[in-house]
């Protein structure tokens, strides 16, 4: 079986489940952005499929699709470079999540951890789609033989399960048709920790609004969260191993490093023996900085929804010109439409 040289091309997507916050961006968005270029094709989506795993409200939802659609846009993702759609747009994602539902075995998606999370005790109540949502997660990538996906490391093992049903499927139809996708996890902030607890990932769940910077906050909102952000007494090492055993202060400093494309390294060579109080207002600066422009820049789009959905229908059509292929190959593969053409 000679090897397929494959496209490279990167694919991701965000659930559009409201309130975007500093967490995507710098664990999502920014990377996006960064990834984006003449090296490889990219294709950024908004799962709105997957955010009905769990219900929704139908008026929230398409609100906070467009709405995410305009962070995507304000932080840098050229709508003309880049490949940008609501993955509901798109329905080769759901009809190759079923022929992969068929690949995947139960035993692997009652390993995974969100799934244990989420469903919690009461498994039995919880919608199939929540437990058969790495099937299409693996549907999302592979409808576009993305060859490497940015995620964070909550999603690691989701990939992970992404390699394993393209390996599953080359394997039972003896072909070298999906690649084995590549995870990016990369930069300071992968996973950005609550401003008020920093063993906690940043959250829109958390009751707290002071607990996570909202890509909607505008500059005083920004620079009040940093400053009453949750630090300790001492002040900051020189070195990474000063880190240890401090969560806040190791969040605070990863954001800091991420906003300012440095290392952590590189960041506490600067301000290593500075207390929290001067590091502070120079976090706050920088978050503003960085920030407000996109805030700003998101509410003006909103002020257009109808632009936004002529992009997204327009990112849905150039979508489908690589989806649609790669499906009806699949279907011939696997012998559906061979046997219906009889």
């Amino acid at each position: 079986m000679t090897e397929t040289k494959f496209t490279p091309r990167v694919f991701s997507g965000i659930q559009p489940s409201g309130n975007l916050h500093l967490g995507n961006y710098l664990g999502a968005l920014k990377r996006f952005v960064d990834m984006q270029g003449p090296e490889m094709e990219t294709v950024y989506c908004m799962v709105d499929l997957h955010a009905i795993t769990v219900w929704q409200d139908p008026k929230e939802l398409a609100h906070s699709t467009r709405e995410l659609c305009a962070g995507f846009i304000a932080a840098g993702i050229d709508p003309e470079q880049s490949i940008l759609f609501n993955q509901s747009q798109v329905p080769e994602h759901a009809q190759l999540a079923w022929i992969f539902n068929c690949v995947a075995r139960m035993g692997w998606m009652q390993r995974m951890t969100q799934w244990k999370d989420k469903a919690g005790k009461n498994q039995q109540n919880a919608s199939l789609g929540l437990f058969a949502y790495p099937s299409l997660m693996a549907a999302d990538i592979l409808i576009y033989h993305a060859t490497h996906v940015p995620v964070g490391e909550d999603q690691k093992q989701h990939l992970e399960l992404t390699r394993d049903i393209a390996i599953k499927f080359n394997n039972d139809f003896g072909v070298d048709f999906f690649p084995v996708t590549e995870p990016v996890i990369e930069g300071a902030a992968t996973r950005v920790m609550s401003l008020r607890d920093g063993t906690k990932k940043m959250s829109k769940s958390d009751p707290s609004d002071m607990s996570r910077i909202n890509m909607t906050d505008g500059a005083d909102a920004i620079a009040q969260k940093i400053r009453k952000a949750k630090t300790d007494p001492d002040a900051l090492p020189s070195e990474i191993d000063g880190l240890e055993g401090r969560p806040d202060a190791r969040n605070l400093i990863n954001i800091y490093a991420a906003l300012a494309d440095q290392s952590v390294e590189q960041v506490l060579a600067d301000v290593g023996g500075k207390q929290f109080g001067e590091f502070k207002p120079m976090l706050a600066e920088l978050a503003v900085a960085k920030l407000s422009p996109i805030s700003s820049e998101m509410a003006r789009l909103m002020n257009d929804q109808a632009e936004i959905d002529r992009i997204l229908a327009r990112g849905a059509e150039r979508a489908r010109i690589i989806a649609e292929p790669i499906l009806r190959q699949t279907y011939d593969i696997v012998g559906v439409v061979s046997s219906a053409r009889g």
